[in-house]
């Protein structure tokens, strides 16, 4: 039995040493080979160096440099794509997702889960803000999406290898793969846990960065058309208000009654044209998600890899490559 390890990261030289440290002593115990697969999102501190230097001692470490910053989401489509596990965990590289437990999620996969989620309980460290949007924002998802996306389920859970091999066949841009998990289906299981703090380093994904409302936008326009349904309902009460104001407008002017020109007209100029933009924004994000589909860009482009059997330092590698 193989298990693998996708860890994508972006400059974390205080924690790799820790986090693979305790991986190992997570796996131990299940008595079963395993492949840490390391991929760097083009970070810019010791991160590379100091795995390189751990691939002198330890063989199970295993590296994939993106030729650019690609995102969280198209580094673990790559480790995916890299690693040769009969299961595959993904989860975060600075320890806030706890390694010691990796064997509840393996022994969850032998009862016969092919997926299996880590609900988070707790999460230390962060702010009642934060956790209050968090909250909203995956039931938001789960309430509009046209598939049944589990809540408070982050980038933390094991996959049967049969999981894996659809998720790499899918070459959508800008993927959510927390949607695409549930979207591809399977006998799902859940193992309950406590977030802890971040080891080391800040966080790359601050509360009001645009990398939570990117997710959540993604996640959304990925697997919903509730907005463009919310488009047409807020432009056709706007329409139906206009309607009856019109007939107000009509009934004032025959009793003779004047209307306050310059507010009225004004204030309904801004709600109209606020409406208008309200809308087309929605329309733009579709069609920007049509667009980069359209285009066939791969989602990622390797740098060089290091650990594996076959590997090319220095040489560029497109995913989706015929062949690759």
């Amino acid at each position: 039995m193989l298990i693998s390890i996708i860890l994508s990261f972006r400059n974390e030289e205080e924690t790799i040493p820790r986090l693979v440290d305790r991986l190992h002593k997570a796996l131990r115990p299940l008595g079963a080979h395993c492949e840490l697969i390391f991929i760097d999102d083009a970070s810019t501190d010791k991160s590379g160096l100091i795995l390189r230097e751990m691939q002198k001692t330890d063989k199970t470490i295993k590296v994939i440099r993106m030729s650019r910053r690609f995102g969280t989401a198209p580094c673990v489509l790559a480790g995916m794509e890299k690693s040769q596990g009969d299961a595959v965990v993904y989860m975060d590289a600075d320890l806030q997702d706890p390694p010691e437990l990796i064997p509840a999620l393996v022994e969850e996969w032998k009862k016969g889960a092919d997926v299996v989620y880590t609900t988070r309980k707790k999460r230390a460290g962060e702010s009642s803000g934060k956790m209050l949007i968090t909250k909203i924002a995956y039931r938001v998802l789960r309430y509009f999406s046209d598939i049944d996306m589990p809540v408070d389920s982050g980038d933390f859970k094991l996959l049967d290898r049969r999981v894996v091999d659809e998720l790499v066949k899918l070459r959508e841009k800008d993927p959510f793969i927390r949607g695409l998990v549930s979207w591809v289906g399977f006998k799902h299981s859940q193992v309950f846990y406590d977030r802890e703090e971040r080891f080391a380093g800040v966080t790359h994904y601050p509360l009001f960065g645009l990398g939570p409302l990117k997710a959540f936008l993604s996640g959304l326009t990925s697997f919903s058309t509730a907005p463009l349904s919310l488009s047409l309902v807020v432009g056709f009460m706007v329409s139906f208000g206009a309607f009856l104001y019109l007939i107000a407008i009509i009934v004032m002017k025959f009793l003779g009654m004047n209307l306050p020109g310059w507010s009225a007209i004004m204030a309904t100029m801004l709600f109209l044209g606020g409406t208008q933009l309200f809308t087309v924004g929605i329309l733009g994000i579709y069609i920007g998600r049509i667009y980069n589909e359209n285009k066939q860009r791969p989602n990622y482009i390797i740098e060089s890899t290091s650990g594996f059997e076959a590997d090319f330092p220095g040489k560029a590698e497109l995913s989706g490559k015929a062949g690759a």
